[in-house]
């Protein structure tokens, strides 16, 4: 995410890192680097000029903290303007309505509206405890309908019937009243899009809002389009009362341009960002948070509610009180283990939310670590037999040629994903119960002592 933008930044902030103090030289050395880079990245113009006045007035004659050196303090005040330019704080989406709660979705075709309607469907259920509905106004486009049936039915929330032979208004009307029978808090209506904004759109928008009067209007801005779709974005703000933004593909996005330009051009603040292509990669938008991501020092705190949200905990409860009574850790165990890998977003996912040290990239980490590879270990475990999982060392040759034809890879990866097990096995003997306080009073440097109630 950001990672042209991300390198950029680093490097101004390493040249002003090592000097004494920050002086008006340096200052103006280190401000040209930063508009060089924001250029570069794409930003608005207008939004550059902004954004290196305010660090400019910001950095000349600041004060250093003894803690800090004047390369933390020039990331400082960086890290308080971007937030300041992205937003500042994070604004919430608008529920406060007489339920079921209309969300109009716009925005030009490709920007990925269907997708983002039902992850902002799945957010709603799952993170918010909602019961949403989803619509498809999307009568030039009948894959569009049949689309959003689908990915309905992935997140488990109900979609309003819907034919291309319909009017989209008279779809919505019909969409209100099954939602209304059927106790949905929100609506989430799917609008048609185009390749650029035209009067026939923007007239069949407009209807569509004066008869739904929905609570929020959201613009799906694809960040990798960069300034076009940021126009593309000013533009339908300047037609219609859009509320907010939502930016998708920022993991694909290498520049950031679109990320710091919407709300200073649109007016409207960034309420949602689409991280990947899963469902569940869908957050609220943080400013603070994108922030430190831009300037290549993680969101920790972003990881933590990931994983918060995503970790079985019954899971792992059950696999602590199994390890906790000296139980095996079996290949089941890690079945499960690189499963919720994955269901995080895998390596890339985690990596982007960890602040890595100068000159490492998210992506460049995640390259070195094949997530394939992972799902070829969930598939060799996926062809042992339960009690071959549950006593690897049952494994002879003979199985270890069985499970390789079986997985479809060649018997030295059989041997790895063991030889794997079984570090991992003899980690959690040590951490079994009892195994800690052992562990430790064997461990040179007199940790040895008694333990409270030991």
């Amino acid at each position: 995410m950001f990672a042209n933008l991300t390198d950029r930044l680093r490097q101004v902030v390493d040249q002003v890192r090592g000097r004494g103090r920050l002086t008006d030289e340096n200052i103006q050395d280190a401000v040209r680097e930063v508009r060089r880079a924001l250029i570069e990245a794409d930003v608005a113009l207008p939004v550059v000029r902004d954004l290196v006045e305010r660090v400019q007035q910001q950095a000349v004659g600041t004060e250093i903290n003894r803690s800090l050196n004047p390369g933390q303090a020039f990331i400082a005040i960086l890290q308080k303007e971007i937030t300041v330019q992205l937003g500042n704080e994070a604004v919430e989406i608008n529920l406060r309505q007489q339920p079921p709660v209309p969300i109009l979705m716009v925005g030009l075709q490709g920007g990925g509206k269907t997708t983002s309607s039902a992850k902002l469907a799945l957010h709603l259920k799952e993170r918010m405890g909602r019961r949403p509905m989803l619509v498809s106004l999307d009568t030039r486009r009948p894959a569009a309908m049949l689309q959003l049936e689908r990915l309905a039915a992935q997140v488990g929330v109900s979609c309003a019937l819907a034919s291309p032979a319909e009017r989209p208004l008279d779809i919505a009307r019909r969409a209100l009243e099954q939602a209304r029978r059927e106790q949905a808090d929100v609506l989430i209506l799917d609008t048609a899009g185009r390749t650029r904004l035209d009067d026939e759109l923007l007239a069949e928008l407009r209807e569509l809002h004066a008869a739904t009067t929905p609570a929020e209007t959201l613009f799906v801005l694809d960040s990798m389009a960069g300034q076009d779709a940021v126009n593309a974005a000013r533009a339908f703000a300047e037609t219609l009362p859009v509320t907010g933004i939502i930016l998708t593909k920022v993991d694909g996005d290498a520049r950031g341009g679109a990320a710091l330009s919407a709300r200073a051009v649109t007016g409207q603040p960034i309420k949602f960002v689409g991280t990947g292509e899963k469902l569940p990669a869908f957050e609220s938008f943080v400013p603070g948070r994108m922030a430190t991501r831009i300037l290549g020092m993680g969101d920790v705190l972003g990881l933590v509610e990931d994983i918060g949200r995503q970790v079985d905990r019954e899971q792992a409860e059950r696999l602590a009180r199994k390890v906790g009574k000296g139980k095996g850790f079996d290949l089941t165990d890690l079945r499960e283990q690189l499963e919720q890998m994955l269901n995080m977003g895998g390596i890339e996912g985690m990596l982007a939310k960890l602040p890595l040290p100068g000159g490492m990239s998210a992506d460049k980490l995640a390259g070195q670590v094949d997530p394939r590879a992972i799902r070829r270990q969930i598939a060799i475990i996926n062809s042992m037999t339960l009690a071959e999982r549950r006593f690897p060392k049952t494994i002879n040759g003979s199985r270890r040629q069985r499970i390789a034809r079986g997985a479809g890879v060649p018997v030295p990866e059989i041997n790895r994903l063991l030889k794997q097990h079984e570090q991992m096995q003899k980690m959690m003997k040590r951490f079994s119960k009892g195994g800690l306080r052992k562990a430790l009073r064997n461990l040179p440097g007199g940790m040895g002592g008694r333990f409270p109630g030991g």
